[in-house]
């Protein structure tokens, strides 16, 4: 696909103007691995300079939220709570509002386990009502024999997020899609309701803490089929940046179209 065939680094409809936060993918839109992708950072400061706000928007459910704090710290940024939305925090509210009170087997990670608990969450390995995945990468035999058998009992079904792969710094590892697809193969049954991008749930519960409208927030990531589908598909303004997983050439064969289109989050300065 040739770059003449989209406005790239344009805004032609002055789309930005509107603009009052960002809702921002992490991997691959701000950074590479430790690494800050060129400019990520004068973006962050630009937006604050100019009244806005922006919010990091993450469906990686295998770390805690602090694990995020300490990584962004280390990278010289400190950020406050409510500017870091997780795929494990919609969950949670999510099952605040539709099944309160109810016990939980977590297909998780401890660490999630604890956050879980900690926002008050009730766990149960033995009889639960309900059945929560994520991407657990301390995944083992006797966890996914469990979790099957719950599943095919019949109880609800929740997934965090439905990711296939996660990326890292030396290619892909399975996420929770692929343990999706191990339980369809077991029990014949797919998650009853998903919560992370590109699904309404996580993009309900930013629009929550944020106190913006979907009207006034841009979702801006690399991965069409999430970011942008998440964007465009509940309201928000969808900004595909091409720093991370996806290219133009992938755009002909998706469902999903971009509102704008950047090389980097750094070309949308000028537009702020």
């Amino acid at each position: 696909m040739n770059r003449t065939d989209w406005h790239v680094n344009e805004d032609p409809r002055h789309i930005l103007a509107g603009i009052r936060c960002f809702a921002l993918d992490m991997d691959g839109t701000v950074y590479l691995g430790e690494r800050w992708i060129d400019g990520a950072k004068d973006f962050l400061r630009r937006v604050e300079e100019t009244g806005r706000s922006y919010v990091f928007m993450t469906n990686n459910s295998s770390k805690s939220a602090d694990a995020y704090y300490r990584k962004l710290e280390r990278m010289g940024l400190k950020i406050r709570p409510e500017q870091l939305i997780t795929s494990g925090h919609a969950t949670v509210d999510y099952l605040r509002r539709h099944f309160p009170g109810k016990k939980v087997f977590l297909l998780g990670n401890p660490v999630l386990a604890r956050e879980f608990e900690q926002m008050g969450i009730v766990l149960d390995g033995e009889h639960p009502d309900l059945v929560v995945t994520a991407f657990d990468t301390s995944l083992d035999y006797r966890k996914m024999c469990r979790v099957c058998d719950f599943v095919r009992a019949g109880l609800p079904y929740v997934a965090t997020h439905p990711d296939f792969n996660c990326p890292t710094e030396t290619g892909y590892v399975p996420d929770i899609g692929s343990i999706h697809a191990f339980i369809e193969a077991s029990t014949g049954r797919r998650p009853d309701k998903i919560i992370g991008k590109p699904n309404r749930e996580i993009v309900d519960y930013t629009l929550r803490v944020t106190h913006h409208t979907a009207a006034e927030t841009a979702m801006v990531g690399d991965r069409l089929y999430t970011d942008i589908a998440a964007g465009v598909n509940n309201g928000l303004t969808g900004i595909f940046v091409l720093s991370g997983e996806a290219r133009l050439k992938d755009l002909p064969g998706s469902d999903v179209k971009p509102d704008l289109i950047f090389d980097s989050v750094r070309r949308i300065i000028p537009y702020l």
